[in-house]
């Protein structure tokens, strides 16, 4: 089992910036991809960024060149740094373990593991 907390979400006005983090625990492994989604009433959970075991990153062509994923293996935390946000970057968002594979992959199924989801406004 592994669990996902994420944290660092909240309440920002367009153009500012928010910080999320996502600790795991349990049978954690630096060999698991990890990603971020966030979802929105009524609409699909959606990948926003994803990070292999290795480093390599994914991103939503929505947010590239504004959000950035990162992870720190001796920690166990995976991060996800938002700036320029817009108001339509509110969602809930959530963090992914995939721990079958360490590669990335787009679809919600291919992960095994979610946190709780922690709700970012944007206001305009």
């Amino acid at each position: 089992q592994v669990q996902l907390v994420e944290s660092g979400g909240g309440l920002v006005q367009a153009g500012g910036s928010l910080a999320l983090s996502c600790a795991a625990s349990g049978r954690t492994s630096s060999s698991s991809a990890m990603g971020w989604f966030r979802q929105t009433p009524g609409k699909e959970r959606e990948l926003v960024a994803g990070i292999s075991s290795s480093g390599l990153t994914t991103y939503a062509d929505s947010v590239k060149g504004r959000f950035t994923i990162s992870r720190d293996n001796a920690k166990n935390t995976v991060y996800l740094l938002m700036n320029s946000l817009k108001p339509e970057d509110t969602a809930v968002y959530f963090c992914a373990a995939r721990t079958v594979s360490p590669v990335v992959r787009l679809e919600v199924r291919e992960y095994d593991y979610w946190g709780q989801g922690t709700q970012v406004t944007v206001s305009s």
